[in-house]
């Protein structure tokens, strides 16, 4: 059995790469929101010509997060794998699932900076248009990303499984997780279905993903795991203490 300073190790491991994904999306998202002006071409596109460098950062820093993302859940992977392997796999799988998307819609970035600093693409269509065609791309980079919210939030239920079936952390911290999953993917739908509604929903999904998210990023960070922790070898396995365990 794996000593528990052992498993604390890993534990940490995963809370720096989640942290790194945070800081990385948080400096992708304050570029995005500055230079993007949702229905407004021309104020985009001039935007994007003002502050080119940082439209850049936020392209890179999307990349950064989106490579600390697969990197945290291959690390919680490595933690939680003895636990129970189909829900660590199904993990791993829904975000390299959430990656994927999320890397490929930055090309709706780059196509928007390409557009919008091209003189030629202006003389050619008329700078009406070319605006209008870069807020265009900007946009379906936006919708995609939306898009890859589906199983950015699906992954949090096997983790929070996994998180209440190790008993190598407050149960809560697992339902916290779950409750996050469903708020996402209820400002997913709404987004596409009811967009109107849409901007009501997102405070509150943003505040479960937050409180669930970073809470169980401040317990690997701070704690690691409970001192009593024990690896459990085996494909299904539960530890004692486990489910039936208290927070």
């Amino acid at each position: 059995m794996m000593r528990t300073s052992s498993i604390k190790a890993k534990a940490r491991l995963a809370g720096l790469l989640y942290l790194g994904m945070a800081v990385a999306a948080g400096v992708a998202g304050y570029a995005r929101t500055t230079i993007a002006a949702p229905g407004d071409a021309a104020a985009t596109a001039a935007n994007i010509r003002a502050s080119e460098t940082l439209f850049r950062v936020g392209v890179v820093t999307d990349l950064v997060q989106a490579t600390f993302f697969l990197l945290t859940a291959m690390a919680l992977f490595a933690l939680l794998r003895n636990v129970n392997r189909l829900a660590a796999g199904a993990m791993v799988t829904l975000v390299a699932v959430s990656v994927a998307i999320q890397v490929l819609s930055l090309v709706g970035e780059l196509a928007a900076l390409s557009i919008a600093t091209n003189d030629g693409i202006a003389a050619a269509m008329g700078q009406a248009s070319a605006d209008s065609l870069a807020l265009l791309a900007v946009e379906l980079q936006h919708d995609a990303f939306v898009l890859s919210q589906m199983f950015f939030g699906l992954w949090l239920v096997p983790l929070g499984y996994l998180v209440v079936a190790s008993g190598w952390f407050p149960r809560v911290l697992g339902y916290l997780l779950v409750i996050a999953c469903a708020f996402y993917v209820v400002d997913l739908f709404a987004y596409f279905l009811a967009p109107d509604l849409e901007p009501m929903v997102l405070p509150f999904s943003a505040l479960a993903g937050m409180v669930g998210e970073l809470a169980f990023m401040a317990w690997l960070l701070i704690k690691g795991v409970r001192s009593s922790a024990r690896d459990v070898r085996g494909t299904g396995a539960v530890p004692a203490g486990g489910l039936a365990a208290g927070a």
